[in-house]
């Protein structure tokens, strides 16, 4: 009885397991058998299992505890970091483990990123990116449930990964646990546990790993959302600082609207307006009339008139600031109505303010310009206007228009010829820019109608014309251009007939595949003729063989006759000289005359189709009982 309370005893002072044994030897010595032997082990028997009972509540109060104690922490650091870290800390000390990790998987979860370890590590590092397509990470994300193995590299109840069993055995690592942290039942990562020795971890100690992930992924979660909510809270104060800037600084541009604007209804002119511009955008700053002449300037300008006008022309394109090679240059607009172009040259590049300030000091000289359009002060809408009422139908009182021509420096009884460039898409506004500027260099007037730009310059040819317009435009532009002319008009009716011949031509260029070219009425041959609003078939037969019906008239030779026969036999001097009933050496010695009548080139291809036709019109009209007057063209009686 005295051994079975020394059990008692040893349980009340929480005595080893061989302080148990102790009790069962010496009763042996003490000469003990028997019956009273085997009591006495069933009795060291039942009093080891309540201590290993007492034992087993001690750690589950103790684990217990280390939890409460672990969520206070976790429920400290609002650091999505700072909690991962204490996570993993705490999980490897709870556990008795050598490490212990958290992997995140990707959006598409094809990577799992390691984003917190604890414990001794070599490869296993933060940041490391391992594939998800197999291991025990693979298999908890999958079945949402806590996974185990003692021996990892020779556990084959699940898929491996080669690329986590080379980090797993570079590791040492043989056991390892994992648990899923989840949120609303969807696991977004995995708490791993592992050691460097074989071991099998116990029920308690899954279900302790099961609790820790769970707790930490609610921590998890809300120090997300707390990440998320602070992202949103600084962009939203960011965006307030913005907003309150924005408003001070549209407050000061509206200042300095309202004083600008001032400053033009009271009198103000071009030249104070660019200086006042000069001085708030520290910069030199010149202004612009539609056809590129020059309003006022503040300042130093480089002298770069092709990047001006590339500038000028881009802009109006745009109908915004447009930036080139230091220079800004911002359109002077009036709904649809181009009126100028602003050029700024910064010594410093433009913030966010002076670019507004730029668009208001565009609206501004946009308000002077309308102000100033009276006799006197600018000519560049009046220009436009000119041109658009001599095009007009029906047709304006033509001594009101000479009278208007001579105020702009133009006599529209001298020769003029009408050119019309038409180009496609976005390039149609820089196009309208330029020839406004050429108009004006050059004297003349500009207006866009029916989506081609209208020139009206001094000159008679209009071939020449229309060459030198293609050849200034189409690398201005980059892109085709197509050109045509008309002319030459001497007097205010004849304008709109010369548009009108200009406009067919384009038309003809354009249905014959000539888009891209230029070309006037007449380099298009008896085509020309039929597209010119009076036919000048008498001129088209002087200028196709007018030096050889001279010749005959002078000489009384058959040079036509020869010329019309040597055609009809299919250009053969042979079968021309049996039509002819002469002998051969006689038909090529009138071709070489004739040859030398016409000049080089005259049995081209296009050449000879002209030679031929006016030959036709020449018979035609000899049967009709009319003639041609040799040299001129002219009909005789």
């Amino acid at each position: 009885m005295a051994d079975t309370l020394s059990f008692l005893e040893l349980l009340a002072r929480e005595g080893s397991p061989d302080e148990f044994e102790m009790v069962v030897a010496v009763a042996r010595r003490n000469g003990v058998t028997g019956e009273g032997l085997e009591e006495l082990e069933r009795a060291k028997r039942l009093s080891l299992a309540v201590h290993a009972q007492l034992e087993r509540h001690q750690q589950r109060e103790g684990t217990f505890a280390t939890l409460v104690d672990t969520a206070r922490e976790l429920a400290k650091p609002p650091d999505l970091d700072v909690l991962l870290n204490v996570t993993t800390r705490r999980a490897r000390l709870l556990l008795r483990v050598d490490m212990a990790y958290i992997g995140m998987p990707d959006d598409d979860l094809k990577e799992v990123c390691i984003r917190a370890a604890d414990g001794h590590t070599s490869m296993l590092s933060v940041g490391l990116r391992l594939p998800n397509t197999g291991g025990v990470g693979r298999k908890v994300l999958t079945d949402s449930l806590p996974f185990w193995t003692p021996d990892y590299l020779v556990d084959q109840r699940f898929v491996h990964s080669e690329r986590t069993d080379e980090v797993v055995r570079a590791e040492g690592l043989h056991a390892i646990m994992a648990a899923p942290l989840v949120y609303e039942k969807a696991p977004f990562g995995i708490l791993y546990v592992g050691d460097r020795n074989v071991r099998h971890f116990k029920v308690d100690e899954i279900s302790l790993l099961s609790s820790l992930a769970s707790l930490a992924s609610a921590m998890i979660e809300k120090a997300r959302w707390l990440e998320v909510a602070t992202g949103r809270a600084e962009s939203l104060r960011i965006r307030v600082e913005e907003a309150e800037s924005q408003l001070g600084s549209l407050a000061d541009l509206a200042e300095v609207h309202q004083g600008l604007m001032d400053m033009a209804l009271s009198g103000g002119n071009f030249q104070t307006l660019a200086e006042e511009a000069g001085h708030r955008l520290r910069a030199s700053v010149q202004l612009r009339a539609a056809d590129g002449a020059v309003l006022a300037t503040a300042g130093r300008l480089p002298e770069r008139e092709d990047l001006v006008l590339l500038a000028r022309m881009n802009a109006h394109a745009a109908r915004e600031p447009f930036y080139l090679e230091g220079m800004w240059a911002a359109p002077v607009l009036a709904g649809d109505g181009h009126l100028g172009t602003l050029l700024v040259f910064p010594t410093e590049p433009l913030d966010e303010w002076a670019r507004r300030l730029l668009g208001i000091v565009a609206q501004v000289a946009a308000v002077l310009v309308l102000l100033d359009r009276k006799p006197g002060m600018l000519e560049a809408g009046d220009r436009g206007e000119l041109l658009d009422d001599l095009l007009a139908n029906p047709p304006r009182p033509a001594q009101r228009l000479r009278k208007r021509a001579r105020w702009l420096g133009m006599d529209l009884d001298t020769d003029h010829v009408v050119v019309l460039s038409r180009t496609d898409g976005a390039a149609r506004g820089k196009a309208a820019v330029w020839a406004a500027s050429y108009a004006h260099s050059m004297g003349g007037l500009h207006t866009v109608k029916n989506g081609c730009n209208v020139l009206l310059l001094m000159g008679s040819d209009p071939g020449e014309a229309a060459r030198a317009v293609s050849a200034k435009l189409s690398p201005l532009l980059d892109t085709p251009v197509t050109v045509a002319a008309a002319g030459p008009v001497s007097d205010p009716a004849s304008v709109r007939s010369g548009f009108a011949e200009a406009l067919r031509c384009l038309e003809a260029m354009t249905t014959l595949g000539a888009g891209g070219s230029a070309a006037s009425v007449g380099d298009l041959g008896f085509l020309g003729v039929l597209l010119a609003d009076s036919p000048d078939i008498d001129g088209f037969i002087a200028v196709a063989i007018g030096p050889v019906l001279e010749y005959d008239r002078q000489r009384s030779t058959e040079l036509v006759q020869t010329l019309g026969a040597y055609f009809e036999s299919g250009s053969s001097p042979t079968y021309a000289a049996e039509k002819l009933h002469v002998h051969p050496n006689t038909v090529s010695r009138r071709l070489e005359r004739i040859g030398e009548l016409l000049g080089p080139g005259w049995q081209d291809t296009e050449r000879s189709l002209d030679i031929q036709l006016a030959l036709r019109l020449v018979r035609l009209r000899h049967l009709l009982g009319g003639s041609i007057t040799p040299g001129t063209g002219r009909e005789g009686g």
